[in-house]
Order: C-alpha cells, then structure tokens, then sequence
C-alpha cells in the first residue's frame, strides 16, 4: 500500500440486554428497535447498495453479543415488527393529517412512511435476522466483523479482577464465533477502555488488533515517534493497536460543534410523540400515557432554542454532499502533512457508534455513502481494515500505554463519577463470591452447573458499562438501578443456596427464561486458579 494513506472506518454497534416478556410492552425495547429500525438496517441496505454497485470499501464493524442476542431472539423480533406495524399505522394517519392539517410536513410524513415500509420488507427478506447480511458482506470481502466484551464492560474498573475480564473476553469471543462462525481477529474495547496488561488477555483469544483511544500514545510511558499514525505493539504482546484520530473523529462526533449540529439538519428530539395531541397520539405511546418517540419529526435544528423551521430534505442534502467532501478534504490534508513530518504514509484510524448514523444523526447514513463513494474514487485515500493493513507485515514500536479511554477527560470519567461510585463495591463483592464459588464448586454437573452458571450470567450483566454511564448521564436512572439491583439480587440467591449446598430449582428455570443469554456460559471461568494472565 505503499504511497497510498490507509484509513480505517471502525464501527461499533451495541445495545444493552433488555427484554421483558412479562410485559405487552416494554418502554426500554424501544432502545432496540429505534437502532434497528434507523440505523442497522438501513445500514445494511446501503453497504450492500454500494457493494452491488461495484464500490471498492472496506470497513470494520463489531456487534455486541448483547446486541446480537436480542437481534436473534423470536420473541424480541416479533416485538420488532409490531412495533414498525405500529408505525406504519401512525404513517398512514400522518400523511393524511398533515395534507389536511400541516401540507409543509407532508413531504417527510410519506418518507418515514415508506421507509418504514421499506425496512420492514428489508427485515423480512433477510428471514429477521440482518446479522446474515452482515455475515455476507464479510464473506464478499466488504467487511471485517470484530468481538467485543460480553456485556459491553469498561475493563479500566476490573483491572483487579483476571477472572471477571477472561470471562468477558472469552464469551465475547465464544458468542462472536456462535454468531458468525469465524475466530475474530479484532477486539473493540468497550469505551476504548485499556489497561495495561489487558493485551495479555487479548492474546490469550487469538486477538490480533485492537483500537484504542487517541491521546493514548501521547501519554503512553515511553516515546512513540509515529504519534498514533502508525499501528504500535501493545507491550511485548502478539496485539497491536490502532490509535483513534481525534481531529478527525470529532468533525463527525462533537454535539456542539460537528456536521451532525448544522442548523439545516434534522431536529432529533422533536417528535410528534411529545408534540401532538394526547388523544392522537394514545395508541402509539406507552401506558399510562408516556409520551416517547415515535419517529415522526418535522423540524430542523435551526438554533438552540425552541424556536424551530421545518425541515427541508433537500437542502440538508445538498449540506450532506458538503460535509462529505470537506471530510475527504480533512482527512487529505491530515494524511498529506502526517506524510510529510514522518516520510511515511499514516495509518488513520476513525472510530464511530453506528448508532450515530440514521438514529442520532438524521443524515449521517447519507453521509457516509458519499463519503466512501467519493473517497475510493481517490488515488491517494484507501478505505481497508486493520487486519489488511497486519497482513501486509512491519514492524511497529512497541508501545507502553497508561490506562486509558475515550470518555470525557480521557480516562475513567463518566464510568466512574459521583453519580454512580456506589455500584462498584458491590459488583465488586459479587465478582468475589463468584470466584468463591467456582473455586468451592469446580466442575459440577447438571442442575448444579446450570445454578452456577446463570450466577456467573448475572454478574456479567451487572458488569456491563450502560448502568454506571446512564447513572452519570441521569437519563433512565431507575431502570438502570432496578436492573443492577435485580441482578446482583440474584447471584446473591444462587450464592445463599450454593453456601447451603442447595439449588433453588424453581427460581433457577424463571431466571434462565428472563435472561436468555450466553448459552456457552462457564461458570468456571470464574476460578481465579485459572484466570492468572502472567
């Protein structure tokens, strides 16, 4: 690849577990299908347009085993369709009222409606199951699919507990091959969350790469002459990481200051939902009388206030094929004068939720076609893949780095924040009496087993960084405890019955249905014997 920059697309696309059969309907699903419906499978559509199309990308993308496990799931994907049925029912009284009622809407209520229509179609062709579309795009050489932690947990706040990361390294990596079939060669760290000797781990796996957060070489113990623009050995390890370019990133991720915030772009959290009347809207909220998004929004950003204009599709298209072109302009720009400092074409690594695209950003889906559209027609840019880039060999400075991650002020902020401090000694304790247990009970079988192992599934998901981050953000603070509490209130069942050498059979076949997760499950990965990464 020599005289060409290299760019790496690193998407990330997470959901935490949530779903609850005991109810018609469930406010917090909403998370999920909101994401699907606006972002994953729009997302699949227009990678494989631009496949189809004979457009030369490549990037890489990770689905959580969280995320993966509800988009496999009958009855959450029965939930999705009455969900977008719902919608489509709102659609059809939409384009009806705002002809009759508000003609300046008209124009965005028929085009939620089709594509509503059009993702349902979408989803039903792919048998409900998009995580084969992907699986394609990856076998035609498209895409590279990563792993990821189990539950999504921020490792900096577990660095004390082996047995804990190996066991949300192992089953991210288990629940990766169950879903796609292939060993992972790369590892997104939740939150670009890294310690040092958690590369160990990593290696342990077979993980190849890594990304990690952009200020982490600066900071790192010992001088990196290429200053993140070139992959680095992670220690003495078989891992190597690619630094996230934070100039780059935050044309695209800054809430005050990126594309994403032109005033000509669409408002997200004016909805209908919030903005119609109660009697209208009833059927398409939650009970009793919960206003949420239904996906109907009419208005443009325009400023900071509420005082808003509606929204014109075609001129935030034409801000669309702007931003794009002024991307490729900086990212040009970045690799022409990395060039030039160092005498060696960078490396240039982006990092993005995809939930950013279509669900946060209204536009962002057409942002990034044109972006790789446009940006494989340059002879100086090459869209690839970390794993591409490994293949072609070299040799990389080894790099000592502190801990670290992408979160505000760069390292455990807001993962750990006055908000949310009071978890970790409990999850913590949690974490002990599971490797208590793995130890006092190593290799049981039958019911027992099954005990264990949904204890060891109710720590992971207590470990999984949307709690404390929701705790921080004061979003929907009392689900985020009441899961917590639910969770931890139930390894503390199997541990009481375990000290007594009893199962609580009963309880055990509710719990295994409520969280139907993580069928590989291995309590023993718990036992710290074995756990030792040095």
């Amino acid at each position: 690849m020599s005289g060409e920059s290299c760019v790496n697309l690193i998407l990330h696309a997470h959901s935490p577990y949530v779903r609850h059969l005991e109810y018609p309907r469930f406010l917090e699903e909403n998370w999920l299908f909101e994401s699907l419906n606006e972002s994953y499978i729009p997302l699949l559509r227009m990678l494989m347009e631009l496949a189809d199309a004979g457009v030369a990308y490549k990037l890489s993308i990770c689905f959580s085993p969280t995320l993966c496990t509800m988009l496999t799931d009958v009855p959450l994907q029965e939930r999705f369709v009455d969900y977008m049925t719902s919608r489509i029912e709102l659609g059809g009284k939409e384009v009806v009222r705002c002809a009759e009622e508000q003609p300046e809407y008209l124009e965005m209520a028929q085009r939620y409606l089709d594509s509503y229509k059009a993702n349902l179609e979408y989803y039903e062709s792919w048998g409900r199951n998009i995580l084969t579309g992907f699986k394609q795009l990856s076998e035609r050489g498209y895409v590279e699919i990563m792993a990821t932690a189990a539950t999504h947990c921020y490792f900096p706040l577990y660095k004390d507990y082996d047995a804990a990361v190996r066991a949300q390294v192992e089953i991210g990596v288990k629940s990766h091959i169950q879903f796609f079939h292939e060993a992972p060669k790369g590892f997104w760290l939740p939150e670009c969350g890294y310690y040092p000797g958690l590369e160990k781990m990593l290696g342990r796996y077979g993980v190849r790469w890594c990304q990690i957060p952009a200020h982490s070489v600066l900071t790192a113990r010992n001088r990196i002459t290429s200053g993140g623009y070139q992959p680095v050995r992670l220690y003495d390890s078989s891992v190597t990481g690619f630094s996230r370019d934070w100039g780059l990133t935050n044309l695209v991720w800054s809430d005050s200051t990126g594309y994403p915030c032109d005033p000509d772009y669409r408002e997200f959290y004016r909805d209908i939902g919030y903005d119609l009347d109660l009697e209208y809207i009833r059927p398409y909220i939650h009970e009793p009388d919960v206003r949420v998004f239904t996906g109907y929004k009419y208005m443009a950003i325009t400023g900071r206030d509420d005082d808003k204009k509606p929204y014109v599709p075609s001129v935030a298209a034409k801000k669309v094929e702007l931003h794009a072109n002024n991307f490729l302009y900086h990212l040009r720009r970045k690799a022409m004068a990395i060039a030039a400092e160092t005498q060696v074409q960078p490396v240039i690594n982006l990092c993005f939720d995809v939930e950013l695209f279509g669900h946060r950003w209204y536009e962002g889906l057409d942002f990034l076609r044109r972006t790789l559209t446009l940006g494989v027609q340059e002879k100086d840019i090459v869209f690839t893949t970390p794993s591409i880039i490994l293949e072609h060999g070299g040799e990389y400075e080894k790099a000592e780095l502190n801990e670290c991650s992408w979160g505000f002020g760069g390292y455990s902020d807001p993962w750990l924040s006055s908000e949310n401090s009071w978890i970790y000694r409990h999850i913590h304790k949690a974490i002990e009496r599971m490797e208590e247990l793995a130890g006092r009970f190593p290799g049981q079988r039958s019911l027992k087993a099954r005990f264990l192992n949904q204890a060891a599934r109710e720590v992971l998901l207590s470990m999984a960084s949307d709690w404390p981050y929701i705790l921080h953000d004061r979003t929907s603070v009392t689900y985020a405890e009441k899961r917590l509490r639910n969770h931890l209130g139930s390894f503390n069942v199997v541990y009481s019955n375990m000290c007594k050498n009893s199962v609580h059979t009963e309880w055990l076949i509710k719990a295994e249905r409520r969280n139907a997760i993580f069928p590989e499950m291995d309590y023993n990965l718990f036992n710290p014997a074995d756990a030792s990464i040095d």
